[in-house]
């Protein structure tokens, strides 16, 4: 008698099936010459459908949904929000309590900081895991977790949470059974009997923290090997030569996936794959491997997307949402870290040519499959990516306005109104990254009259308003909303006071949150003027990331234009970068398809003066 095939088996195969042959070429080049790999094969299969056997029917049904809705992310009601678990909310069952406050603002996104479990002591801000199946014990449990992810559901926000692919804490258990001797797992990870491979790597890598971490390698004599370890000496790099490695990350994934989560952020991926006499970064077969697990994913887990964490510069940035062969099949998210160094660049200089350059030159109009993460601040430090090349096609110094940059958001430059602190300082270069918060940053903290704060209030609400333009998922970072101001106190914490970043990573402000729809503070202007930016992009359709965006010189350097080409007819985004009214030519900006001057971000009709578009300082238009 024939076997009965369910419905869900015959869903699985069709999924298979349709994403076959972006899963197995790229395992084929990767791993074909492995003797495990028809095994290994056979073993992925067995995993993916077992995954999909055991997800909850809710999140089948959403696997639906997001199938006959491929667009769903890159539509303009998605807004996103950081934060830190503890710094937001205390714990996992304290974010439930908040959830009625990112409703308010608008939000449709939310990305739990690292909360999976971490080693003890220094954990790189919980990116050094030691247990990928265990929520961080000071936040709460699975189940905890659980819980959060079906009441955002509910509310229709997606959860991101971060998976760190580049490597795992030395405590984690592959790491501590490789540091016993089984040669199994050793395989799992990079390491060497003697010093002479590493010498040779060590040529050509770079430092990412050479003053907390230098070095690329770290040796152990307790088990007499030099293990690769990137980042820090807690943390163990990968051997995704391996392809047992691809095997249990896939596992990971898939079980986070059935837990409720959204979006992968997928942490340090651009480190993943070594190869002798390069930087070990950005290598072909990263690009494989990404392209690989995300096929999984839309496999076992279609509601799922991937945000690919390679803070690079554009060139080799555009691979990780998917270029070439990969076009349309790798990430579906990626930082765009060139908008937040050229935001913060044309604020200080008040300047936009070398934004228009670098937005204009270097970027597609539009993606397959895929979009932007926008943002101004996040939890990180600034790096001045701004090259010496696209500096000199706009008659700068490459080296010198990064360093112009660093000194005037860490304040030291005359008449800077930034107030922000050093983070790394490279003697080699002579190049600095800043940390500090958005407010403070932008003028907030050191103004000392309402002129000042009326100032820094429009400087942040440009940023938002930037960003929501853009198109992508705009992502706003604790506190920002509210203009929370840099946290000096974290040089009285031991475990802080060595890195800088701690200062822009407050708790958040309760007691000032409460007051946000009521009176003419900085902080409820801003959050009030937040979350009209975020309800009039849900309310612009031509906001959908997928429709073209032009970066186009406005014949005013003060002044950036940014052109939505979407089918029911032109966006124009005006943003003033000076705290001086700047003029644009009515002719211009109907020459350009704009025809109603209507502006949709105020939701009110322009009207131009002796045929000029008038922008306040530090204003902003959508004009249609």
């Amino acid at each position: 008698m024939a076997r009965t095939i369910s419905a869900d088996d015959r869903i699985f195969d069709l999924r298979l099936e349709r994403s076959a042959p972006d899963l197995f070429p790229m395992l084929e080049a990767l791993y074909g010459a492995h003797p495990d790999y028809p095994a290994f094969r056979e073993r992925l299969v067995k995993v993916l459908r077992k995954a999909w056997a055991e997800r909850p029917e809710d999140l089948k049904l959403l696997d639906l949904k997001r199938d006959l809705e491929p667009d769903w992310f890159q539509r303009p009601d998605m807004a996103g929000y950081v934060f830190y678990i503890d710094r937001f909310a205390g714990d996992l069952k304290g974010v439930l309590d908040r959830l009625d406050y990112l409703e308010d603002l608008g939000i449709t996104y939310v990305h739990l900081m690292p909360c999976l479990k971490p080693r003890p002591g220094d954990s790189d801000g919980g990116y050094s895991v030691m247990d990928y199946r265990q929520i961080n014990p000071t936040y709460g449990s699975m189940t905890d977790f659980e819980a959060v992810s079906a009441a955002l559901r509910a509310r229709g926000m997606s959860l991101c949470v971060d998976l760190v692919l580049n490597h795992t804490a030395k405590e984690h258990a592959w790491a501590r059974k490789a540091a016993k001797g089984d040669p199994k797992y050793q395989d799992y990870y990079l390491m060497f009997d003697s010093p002479d491979l590493p010498r040779l790597y060590e040529q050509t890598l770079v430092e990412v923290f050479p003053d907390n971490a230098p070095g690329n390698f770290t040796h152990y004599p307790e088990i007499g090997k030099w293990v690769w370890t990137t980042f820090n000496e807690h943390q163990w790099d990968l051997n995704w030569a391996n392809p047992a490695v691809f095997l249990e990350i896939v596992e990971v994934m898939l079980f986070l996936a059935n837990k409720g989560v959204d979006v992968l952020r997928l942490d340090a991926v651009a480190f993943m794959w070594k190869r002798l006499g390069t930087r070990c970064q950005s290598e072909p077969e990263v690009h494989m491997i990404l392209q690989a697990l995300r096929a999984c994913s839309r496999i076992a887990s279609a509601a799922v997307i991937h945000l690919e964490e390679a803070i690079v510069a554009p060139a080799e940035m555009l691979p990780y949402l998917g270029r070439g062969r990969h076009d349309g099949k790798e990430g579906n998210l990626a930082y765009h870290n060139s908008l937040m160094v050229q935001f913060w660049s044309a604020l200080a200089t008040r300047d936009t040519r070398l934004m228009t350059h670098v937005m204009g030159t270097h970027f597609p109009d539009r993606l397959t499959n895929a979009t932007y993460a926008t943002y101004i601040r996040c939890h990180d430090d600034i790096g001045w990516a701004v090259t010496d090349e696209d500096a000199a096609a706009v008659g700068l110094s490459g080296h010198g306005h990064r360093a112009f940059l660093s000194d005037f958001y860490e304040g030291a430059f005359p008449g800077s109104f930034a107030r922000g602190a050093l983070f790394q300082v490279n003697e080699a270069t002579g190049d600095k990254r800043i940390s500090g918060s958005f407010a403070s940053l932008a003028g907030l903290e050191r103004a000392t009259d309402d002129a000042g704060r009326d100032m820094a209030v429009q400087r942040i609400l440009l940023g938002h308003a930037l960003i929501a333009a853009w198109g992508g998922i705009p992502l706003i970072y604790m506190g920002d909303e509210l203009a929370l101001l840099n946290d000096w106190s974290y040089l009285d914490h031991p475990d802080h006071a060595h890195d800088s970043r701690w200062l822009h990573r407050p708790r958040m402000d309760w007691a000032l949150a409460a007051e946000r729809h009521r009176g003419e503070t900085p902080s409820a202007r801003v959050f009030r003027g937040t979350k009209a930016i975020l309800a009039r992009r849900k309310a612009t359709p031509a906001l959908h990331a997928a429709h073209p965006v032009r970066v186009v010189p406005s014949g005013n350097d003060a002044v950036l234009a940014v052109q939505r080409l979407a089918p029911t007819g032109v966006l124009l985004g005006l943003f003033n970068f000076t705290e001086h009214w700047q003029h644009i030519p009515e002719s211009w900006v109907r020459a350009l398809g704009v025809t109603a001057l209507r502006d949709e971000l105020s939701d009110a009709t322009v009207t131009p003066h002796a045929g000029q578009v008038v922008l306040p300082p530090y204003g902003r238009v959508w004009l249609t």
